[in-house]
C-alpha cells in the first residue's frame, strides 16, 4: 500500500485570488504537490459569510473544489486583538470598510490604531486555519491551524509584508513583521506553522 500523500494528491487548487498570500504559499509549499492558483483555472472569489475562521476556510475550499473538481486547499485567516475582543478577526480583510467603506491596508492600519488609542493592552496573534478537501463532498478535511503571539505598534513601521504587518511587533524577533526578510518570516508566521501542520497531517492521516 502507497503511503505517499503525493500519490493521492498529486495536484491541488488553491483557493486564493490574494497575490500576497499565492507568494507565500508557493514558498511554504512542503508538499511535494503541484499547487494551482485558482484564478489560473478561471475560479472567481468565494463568498465568506461566515463568524469563524473555519467555516470561511471550509466554504473557499468547497467552492474552488466544486468548479474544478480537484481537491482544494483554502486558508483563511487575519488579526486577532485582545482588547477589541478578538477583532478584527474574519474581517480583518474589510476592517476599515466596515466603518467607512475604505477598504486598503492602509486603512485597516489606520483604523486599528484609533481603535485601540486607549488601550494599554496591545497584545494580539495572526491566526491561520487551513482546510484540505479531497473532494467536494469529503466528510473528512484536514484541518490545520497555526496562531503566531505579538503586540500591535502605536506606528506603523513599512517594509515588506501586507496587512496588518508594519504593526504587528514579534517581541522574539525584535521587529515588526513588515520588516523581516521574507524567509525569516516564512520560518515563524502562523501560515508557516499551519502549514507545517498541515504536512504532518497529511502524513499521517492521508
Amino acid at each position: 500500500m502507497n503511503n505517499d500523500p503525493r500519490s493521492v494528491l498529486p495536484r491541488i487548487v488553491l483557493a486564493s485570488n490574494n497575490p500576497s498570500k499565492l507568494r507565500e504559499f508557493f514558498a511554504l509549499n512542503t508538499f511535494g504537490i503541484e499547487l494551482i492558483p485558482q484564478h489560473a483555472l478561471c475560479v472567481d472569489k468565494a463568498p465568506e459569510p461566515h463568524s469563524t475562521f473555519i467555516e470561511n476556510a471550509l466554504e473557499k475550499a468547497r467552492h474552488a473544489a466544486h468548479i474544478t473538481g480537484l481537491p482544494a486547499l483554502a486558508d483563511d485567516s487575519g488579526l486577532c486583538v485582545h482588547a477589541l475582543g478578538g477583532a478584527p478577526g474574519v474581517y480583518s480583510a474589510s476592517y476599515a470598510k466596515l466603518a467607512d467603506d475604505k477598504q486598503s491596508d492602509a486603512a485597516n492600519n489606520a483604523r486599528l490604531l484609533e481603535e485601540l488609542r486607549e488601550h494599554s493592552d496591545r497584545r494580539a496573534y495572526y491566526y491561520c486555519v487551513l482546510v484540505l478537501l479531497r473532494h467536494v463532498d469529503d466528510p473528512e478535511p484536514l484541518i490545520a491551524s497555526g496562531r503566531w503571539n505579538g503586540e500591535i505598534l502605536t506606528k506603523a513601521y513599512t517594509g515588506n509584508g501586507f496587512g496588518y504587518d508594519p504593526l504587528f511587533y514579534v517581541s522574539d524577533l525584535q521587529s515588526s513583521v513588515a520588516q523581516l526578510d521574507l524567509k525569516v518570516k516564512n520560518t515563524y508566521s502562523h501560515r508557516a506553522l499551519a502549514v507545517a501542520d498541515l504536512t504532518q497531517r497529511l502524513e499521517n492521516a492521508w
